[in-house]
Formats: structure tokens, C-alpha cells, sequence
């Protein structure tokens, strides 16, 4: 969407921080004002939510350590998309490895941008269903615990905020809306 009373201008950009998940680049703009400013972006490969859904309503998340926020969370299973992957099948692989769980249903709730004013992270979500249990294969690097949840539990994190993540809610909170769409 656009607006030219909003809308800025790229004139110039330079990357300021390549690393191994993500890009920093600094762009010069020009404000609708005709300011010039910079803007600095972290540029990110985009990645996907699942919230996997059984039979009964439980709903299973993953418990782990999150380095920049320096606390356990609880969170929908989720991972970025790796070298152009299709998203439908980096949902499917990243439910696989981070829980076992593999699904016969898939259906798309959205796609959110998680904090658009430093980073162009676009997550999409779905909620999975007709599960069927297998074995956890994390990345080396993850370390994560698998637990399985009533919805009344889930609720009662949620207002607790001992489940505050933010794809998590959103995910939760299209679940809860769309209803038996899912």
C-alpha cells in the first residue's frame, strides 16, 4: 500500500552488517517533508509459524531460551525460510524438526510483520491439524522442550503472560477468530 503524503524515498544504500541470519543496510531517504534521514533495516529471509492443533483441541508449543530477550518462552513451533524454500514446505519441515509432529491438514491464518520499523521480517502462519507424532530432530544449535496444552491452559498463559510471544498470540488470536474455518 502506498500513500505519496507517507511514502519515502530511497536515494542511496549501503550494507552495514552481513552475518549468518541477518543484513544490516542503511539507507539515505528522502521524507515526504524533502528531509533527508537514514534508515537502518535488518534485512531477514522471512519464516513461518505453525500451531499445531490435535483431535481434541490441545495445542502443543515449544519451551525455549531466547538469547536477546535473555529468557525461556513458550512459542508455536517456527523457523525461517532457508534459500527460497517454499513456505508450505519449511512449515512442514520446521513442525517436523522442532516437535516430530507431521500434519495431513494445513491451513493458512496470515502473514504479519513482526517489528516493521527496523526489519523487513514477513512471518506467515498456519495452523496444522490431523497430527501424527514422530521424532524431534532439532538444528544442533536449538535446544528446545516439547509440551501440549488444554486450551483453557493456553488461555490462562496467555493472561498470565507467561506466553507473550508475539507470532504466538498472533496466531492464537486468528485461530480463536476464524473458529471452525480452521
Amino acid at each position: 500500500m502506498h500513500d505519496q503524503r507517507l511514502d519515502e524515498e530511497k536515494l542511496s544504500s549501503e550494507r552495514g552488517f552481513d552475518g549468518r541470519l541477518l543484513h544490516v543496510d542503511i539507507d539515505r531517504v528522502k521524507l515526504p517533508s524533502g528531509r533527508i534521514t537514514t534508515r537502518e533495516t535488518i534485512k531477514h529471509p522471512g519464516a513461518v509459524g505453525i500451531l499445531p492443533v490435535h483431535t481434541d483441541g490441545r495445542i502443543t508449543l515449544v519451551k525455549q531460551y531466547r538469547y536477546p530477550v535473555h529468557s525461556v518462552l513458550y512459542e508455536i513451533p517456527a523457523g525461517k525460510l532457508e534459500n527460497c524454500e517454499n513456505i508450505i514446505d519449511c512449515a512442514k519441515r520446521e513442525l517436523s524438526e522442532e516437535t516430530g509432529l507431521t500434519a495431513d491438514e494445513w491451513t493458512y491464518l496470515t502473514s504479519i510483520v513482526t517489528t516493521p520499523g527496523f526489519t523487513d521480517e514477513v512471518i506467515h502462519l498456519y495452523v496444522a491439524k490431523g497430527l501424527h507424532e514422530g521424532a524431534q530432530h532439532p538444528d544442533p544449535d536449538e535446544f528446545l522442550d516439547v509440551e501440549t496444552f488444554t486450551p483453557d491452559q493456553v488461555r490462562e498463559m496467555v493472561l498470565k503472560e507467561e506466553l507473550f510471544d508475539a507470532k504466538s498470540l498472533s496466531a492464537l488470536l486468528l485461530y480463536l477468530i476464524k473458529g471452525e474455518h480452521c
